[in-house]
């Protein structure tokens, strides 16, 4: 249980620092330089899933030695596929679903706002998906 305590605790330092580049660069997408929102996360989601491939392989998941890299990264992409699209589905939701019938939102949050709420719960739900389809279809047993 110890080995899986440090393990995520390695994967959540990990997650910040892919959350930051994904978070900051939707930010400046959607916020700074006009870009749609959907556009603007597909862009931050992508950036990060590269950083975050590469410091998961390096300080978090040990290789499988029955796959090559390219492989890895293929299995690695397609998890981060399927995030994506759930990221995406989140945000949506969030922002075209919730936001515009919810007044209580609406004078609590600007639309500025909403798109890093909604980004930020997105994250959440996404990264405990992406620890467990990791660990399950990466990690050398």
């Amino acid at each position: 249980m110890r080995d899986f305590a440090v393990q995520f605790l390695h994967f959540g330092i990990v997650g910040i620092i892919a959350t930051i580049v994904d978070i900051g660069l939707y930010t400046l997408c959607a916020n700074v330089l006009g870009i749609p929102y959907l556009i603007a996360g597909v862009a931050g989601f992508l950036v990060s899933m590269v950083v975050n491939y590469y410091l998961s392989m390096k300080f978090v998941f040990k290789h499988r030695d029955d796959i090559s890299r390219r492989r890895e990264f293929g299995v690695f992409a397609i998890l981060s596929l399927i995030g994506l699209i759930l990221n995406e589905m989140i945000l949506l939701v969030c922002i075209d679903g919730i936001y515009p019938n919810s007044a209580f939102l609406q004078v609590h949050l600007t639309d500025k706002h909403i798109n890093v709420v909604a980004k930020l719960f997105a994250t959440g739900v996404v990264t405990l998906y992406n620890f467990f389809s990791r660990k399950k279809f990466l990690e050398k047993k």
